[in-house]
Order: C-alpha cells, then structure tokens, then sequence
C-alpha cells in the first residue's frame, strides 16, 4: 500500500506561466525530468521486491503451512535468475524488508539460507537442522546431556546427515 507518487500539475502550471524565460523554463524542465525518474526507480524496486517476495512464497509454502522445521534451503542467486535481475538487486532490495507470513513477521533474508540433503533427498534448511538439534536437546535427560556425536547419530536415524563439529557449532549458536 504505497501511494501514487505523480508530479505536481502546479510545475507544468510554472513551465507554462514561464513564458520567455528559457533558463527558467530549462530548469524546470529538468526538475520534472529528475521527479518522473525518481518515481520510475521506486516503482521499479516496489515491483523487484514485489517478484521476490512472490518467489519466496511460492519456494517456501511447506514453511509458510507447517513451520520453520520445513524452511527450504534457498539462495539469492536462486531468486535472482528467476525474476532475471543480478544478485546484488536481490540483496539490497530485501535489506531491512519485512514480511508477514502465516508464522508471524520475518526479515526477507531470513529465507535465504542453506542447508542439507536428507537421505529421502529432500533438502532441509540449516534453520531446520537447528529445530531438530533444539528438539533433542529439549528431550534430553539433564543428568545424562546428549554428546555431539549422539546427536549426530539420532540425527542420522532421522535421515540428516551433519558434521559432528556442525553440530557443536549450532549448539553453542543456540546456546
């Protein structure tokens, strides 16, 4: 809901009110010039961000219905050659963006992230792999703490094959 950015009539008004005056008349003209451009850029990137936030929608629905433990792994280059625009348009059009899913309020660059293949080769995201390492450690028995390497070891009955150094990586990240 942005509103419709336009020129003022009031300096076509001036344009034509200046009469002889070709300095004035240059001037304004270029000032014009200048505003329909800047309008053009931000119609420009509201549509970018737009078309990425389409594509985000359409490559996360299982996230979008189920949670963060079905955040697929994704990429800006992914977006980038989908919508055909370079992966630095990606990157500085979903800086600081929002949006609002079924599962609450996210920054668009929380959906860029890699991630694992299982063994079903179905690919799941490092968030992913983080729920599940969060869900263990949850269940665990605290007089008996889980290691990194039994973690790996459920991990792998589940399909999610990790590094035992990732594992204690994610750990520490999660505190």
């Amino acid at each position: 809901a942005v509103p419709d950015l336009r020129v003022s009539g009031d300096y076509l008004e001036m344009l034509a009110e200046s009469g002889g005056n070709r300095d004035a008349r240059k001037y304004i003209r270029g000032k014009i010039r200048d505003s329909k451009f800047l309008i053009r850029s931000i119609q420009q990137r509201q549509e970018t961000i737009q078309k990425i936030a389409a594509q985000i929608v359409a490559r996360q629905r299982d996230f979008l219905r189920d949670g963060t433990d079905r955040l697929h792994p994704m990429n800006m280059a992914e977006i980038a050659n989908s919508i055909d625009v370079h992966e630095t348009t990606v990157s500085r059009a979903v800086s600081g963006k929002y949006i609002l899913t079924p599962q609450g309020l996210f920054e668009l660059r929380f959906f860029f992230s890699s991630g694992y293949q299982t063994d079903s080769g179905d690919a799941m995201s490092n968030v992913g792999v983080k729920n599940a390492i969060s869900s263990l450690v949850d269940d665990e028995d605290s007089s008996h703490p889980l290691s990194d390497q039994k973690i790996v070891e459920l991990l792998e009955d589940k399909g999610i094959r990790i590094a035992r150094r990732t594992v204690a990586k994610y750990r520490d990240a999660l505190k």
